[in-house]
């Protein structure tokens, strides 16, 4: 399963398109829709490259829900996951409760737990609870856009 075009939307939205290298709230270097592997201070790059960087990034994080989600997912199902994990990293993936929940096929229990991942830096921060209503809302296969 790869994600869809509604998924990488949900991803474009809340990660924005930088440009030039940034720190996100995290601390973290980073450059074009959110990537951060191998970004140095005042590097720049153009548009064409930030969406070539998201396609491949997002190869990277759809192999994470191949490998570790066991049970079967709906694309929106699929989309909501790979955008949190694009956010949030394959490792804390792995150790989620949510993997647990999903795993489990407590599907209706997944949202509440999309949802509690809302803080940087240990700050709730708005961007970041806004972003999982949203993925919460489309993995239950609702609109998002509105959020």
């Amino acid at each position: 399963m790869f994600t869809s075009k509604e998924g990488i939307s949900l991803i474009k939205k809340f990660e924005g398109c930088e440009l030039q290298a940034y720190k996100c709230a995290a601390g973290v270097l980073t450059i074009g829709y959110g990537h951060t592997e191998g970004v140095e201070e005042h590097h720049e790059i153009g548009q064409e490259q930030a969406e070539y960087m998201l396609i491949e990034d997002l190869k990277v994080y759809e192999k994470y829900l191949l490998n570790y989600i066991n049970v079967p997912l709906h694309q929106h199902q699929f989309d909501a996951i790979v955008s949190w994990t694009y956010n949030l990293g394959g490792g804390n993936l792995k150790s989620s409760t949510m993997l647990k929940v999903l795993n489990n096929g407590q599907y209706e229990d997944v949202p509440a737990q999309i949802k509690r991942w809302n803080k940087a830096g240990g700050k709730v921060l708005e961007g970041l609870t806004r972003r999982r209503l949203a993925e919460a809302l489309l993995f239950e296969g609702n609109d998002w856009e509105h959020v």
